[in-house]
C-alpha cells in the first residue's frame, strides 16, 4: 500500500469515526421519528455524512418547536409551531428556495395612487375567503416564485369579485414571461412588475392551460386561454395601516411583502403569529385576504404557499396608534390580489399594491373595481 493510499484510508477512517461520533450525539428515541419524517416528505440523501448533518438540523429545529409550544402552553406565545418539510434545512437554504422577493430600490409608483373610498363603511372583520374570492392554497415548491403567486392571487380576487367566477390564474405564466420587466423567475421578482406584464400583455392565462412546474421555462402564453386582464394597479400609502384596512374592506385581497426570515415563520402552525424579532427587510410575497380580532389581538389574515396542509395563518396586526412600527413599503396590487396563506405581524417593512381594473377574457373593456 502506497503512502497516498494509506493517507486516503486514514482520512476515510477519520470521516467514518466523525460520523459515528456525531450520530452518537443524537437522541436515540427519535430514530424512528427521523425515519418516518424522511419517508413522509420523500427525503433521500446522497451520503451518510449528509444524513448526519440533516438529522442534526432536524433535531435542532424540533427542539425549537417543542420549547416554543411548551412556552405557548404557559401563555407566553399566541401561536404554535409544528414540524414540516423544511425541518432539515438551514434558514439560509429556506430563504434561497422560498423567500426570494426582489424589491426594486427605485420603485416607480403607479400613475393612480390609492385614493381610498371616502365615506365607505369599514367593518370590524373581513375575510375574502367567505366571499368566494380566494382560491385554494398551492405549494410553490423550491422555486422562488412567491411574487408570482401573490400577484396571481390578487388578480384572482378581483376577477371573482367582478364576474362571480373564481378561476385559478397561472403563476407559471408570470414566472416564464415577465423577465424583461425585472423579474427573475424562480430566482425572485416583485409583484408590481408582474402586474405591469399583464397590463402590457393584455392578459394572463389560467392555471389549467398554463400549469405550474416550479422551474424556469420558455414563455408559452397563449391568448386563446387568457382568463383575466389588468389595466392598472396602485400603491397604498407607506406605513398606513388604516389605508390597508380600508382597501381590504372595500376592494379585495392585497399583495403584500413581509420578512420571512424568522424560524418561527417557517414552522408556524396556528394562532396569531407575532415575533418581535422580525425586521423591516422584506423578502417574501404573500396575499392579505382579511383582518380581524382574536382574543383581543388584532391581526391580518394572510395566504401563503409553503405548506399545503395549512391554508391560512393569522398574523398580529398593529393598532393604528402604533403606525410608526409599520414598515414603509407594504404594497398591494391594483388588482387587489391577496398574497399569503401565512399571517404574521406587520412590524416589518412591506409593500401593498392594489390592482384597479381586471376583466375576464372575452370582455371588451376592463372593469373599474374600486
Amino acid at each position: 500500500m502506497t503512502p497516498t493510499d494509506q493517507g486516503r484510508m486514514l482520512g476515510s477512517l477519520m470521516l467514518v469515526s466523525l460520523c459515528v461520533g456525531a450520530a452518537a450525539m443524537f437522541e436515540p428515541k427519535l430514530d424512528a421519528h427521523w425515519k418516518l419524517w424522511k419517508m413522509t416528505h420523500g427525503k433521500k440523501y446522497q451520503t451518510e455524512v449528509e444524513d448526519v448533518s440533516r438529522r442534526e438540523l432536524w433535531e435542532k429545529n424540533l427542539m425549537l418547536i417543542t420549547m416554543h409550544n411548551l412556552e405557548a402552553s404557559m401563555g407566553l406565545h399566541t401561536y404554535e409551531l409544528s414540524m414540516n418539510h423544511m425541518g432539515d434545512l438551514t434558514q439560509e437554504e429556506i430563504m434561497q428556495s422560498f423567500a426570494t422577493l426582489s424589491p426594486p430600490t427605485d420603485i416607480q409608483r403607479a400613475a393612480s395612487p390609492f385614493a381610498g373610498t371616502t365615506g365607505a363603511d369599514v367593518p370590524d372583520t373581513m375575510d375574502w375567503r367567505e366571499k368566494g374570492c380566494v382560491t385554494s392554497v398551492k405549494m410553490q415548491g423550491s422555486c422562488g416564485s412567491c411574487w408570482a403567486f401573490s400577484a396571481a392571487g390578487a388578480l384572482e380576487g378581483q376577477l371573482a369579485k367582478t364576474t362571480g367566477k373564481l378561476v385559478d390564474l397561472s403563476p407559471q405564466n408570470l414566472v416564464d414571461c415577465s423577465t424583461k420587466y425585472g423579474n427573475h423567475g424562480c430566482n425572485g421578482g416583485f409583484m408590481h412588475q408582474a402586474f405591469q406584464y399583464v397590463i402590457d400583455n393584455q392578459g394572463i392565462d389560467s392555471d389549467a392551460s398554463y400549469p405550474y412546474t416550479g422551474r424556469n421555462g420558455e414563455c408559452r402564453y397563449n391568448s386563446k386561454f387568457r382568463a383575466a386582464n389588468c389595466s392598472q394597479y396602485s400603491f397604498l400609502p407607506e406605513g398606513d395601516e388604516g389605508a390597508l384596512k380600508e382597501a381590504l374592506a372595500n376592494i379585495g385581497p392585497i399583495s403584500v411583502a413581509i420578512d420571512a426570515t424568522r424560524p418561527t415563520f417557517t414552522f408556524y402552525r396556528s394562532g396569531v403569529y407575532n415575533d418581535p424579532n422580525c425586521s423591516q427587510k422584506v423578502n417574501h410575497g404573500v396575499l392579505a385576504v382579511g383582518y380581524g380580532t382574536l382574543d383581543g389581538q388584532d391581526y391580518w389574515l394572510v395566504k401563503n404557499r409553503w405548506r399545503a396542509e395549512i391554508d391560512f395563518r393569522v398574523t398580529g396586526r398593529r393598532t393604528e396608534k402604533r403606525e410608526e412600527e409599520l414598515g414603509e413599503n407594504l404594497w398591494r396590487p391594483g388588482l387587489h390580489p391577496d398574497v399569503t396563506q401565512q399571517e404574521r405581524p406587520v412590524r416589518h417593512r412591506s409593500v401593498r399594491l392594489l390592482p384597479h381594473h381586471v376583466a375576464a377574457a372575452g370582455t371588451e373593456m376592463n372593469l373599474l373595481l374600486n
